[in-house]
């Protein structure tokens, strides 16, 4: 799996044999025969290069594949290079709830309902980041790519962990993120980190967003986007919608149910912090 958070380190975690997850035939049964070829055709290929490999799920395999358009080479040079990124970043393999404390209390990120297609819904309220004061490494570590918190986003992926459970249900891949801009200013414009998370996104978990929807954005916050747009890949371009706050409740109801819906936005669902879900 993907990196989680785990309670300590005497804890197991997904990097354990015992851990490792097994991909089904119904797991796999929207691949297409090509997909199914190319998936056997780099496992073989990555695990000849990093035995750590071997640890990982075929979904996982099929993910790089899709965000290279299924060309072996480019994904497995992907792949590898995040498996490298994840011993670097987290030697031990996950981040220690004790790591991320201070956002967690900041209640910066809530991780709760489904959508229509049965994806986790994240939010996140970009007015409550600061840039790190670990710089943009420890924003790399604690921070959401393509908004607030990377902690959430391990959430969503978490198996064995004694203080949280898995919120993606079986089978679902993707997440659905509410990105509320609202009372962002100059303190939160943290450039360099957002493009740190944007890369962390696109280039260590792709094929994960499903959609992301971003409210209340006031005009300073449109200058630095303009900016952060040309970075942005054309695939995860498609699914990013400004929403207009008139528009506000109807836009996230074509997406979501009103009982699953925040009732910040008009929906039937309070907002619980994600340490309390």
């Amino acid at each position: 799996m993907e990196s989680v958070v785990s309670p300590e380190p005497s804890q197991k975690t997904p990097s354990d044999s015992s851990s490792k997850q097994v991909t089904t035939i119904e797991e796999l049964k929207d691949s297409t025969d090509a997909e199914l070829t190319k998936i056997r055709l780099m496992r073989a290929f990555v695990e000849a290069r990093d035995p750590s490999s071997k640890e990982v799920d075929d979904l996982m395999i099929r993910r790089f594949l899709r965000a290279r358009n299924l060309d072996v080479e480019k994904a497995s040079a992907m792949f590898l290079k995040y498996l490298k990124w994840k011993r670097s970043i987290m030697p031990n393999g996950y981040i220690s709830p004790s790591e991320i404390a201070e956002d967690i209390a900041q209640e910066k990120v809530f991780v709760q309902g489904l959508d229509k297609k049965g994806r986790p819904i994240v939010v996140a309220f970009a007015a409550k980041h600061f840039q790190s004061k670990n710089g943009a490494d420890g924003f790399k570590r604690i921070i959401l790519p393509s908004d607030p918190m990377q902690f959430a986003f391990q959430v969503l992926l978490l198996n064995d962990n004694k203080y949280f459970f898995c919120m993606m249900p079986p089978g679902q891949e993707k997440f659905l993120s509410i990105a509320d801009i609202e009372g962002w200013g100059y303190a939160n414009s943290d450039l360099r980190g957002y493009l740190n998370a944007l890369s962390t996104l696109q280039d260590c978990y792709p094929e994960r967003l499903g959609k992301m929807f971003i409210v209340h954005a006031p005009y300073l916050f449109m200058r630095i986007w303009k900016m952060i747009y040309p970075f942005i890949d054309d695939n995860t371009k498609k699914k990013i919608v400004f929403v207009e706050n008139k528009k506000l409740k109807s836009t996230l109801l074509e997406e979501i149910e009103e009982s699953q819906l925040p009732d910040i936005y008009g929906g039937q669902m309070p907002l619980v912090p994600i340490q309390d879900s």
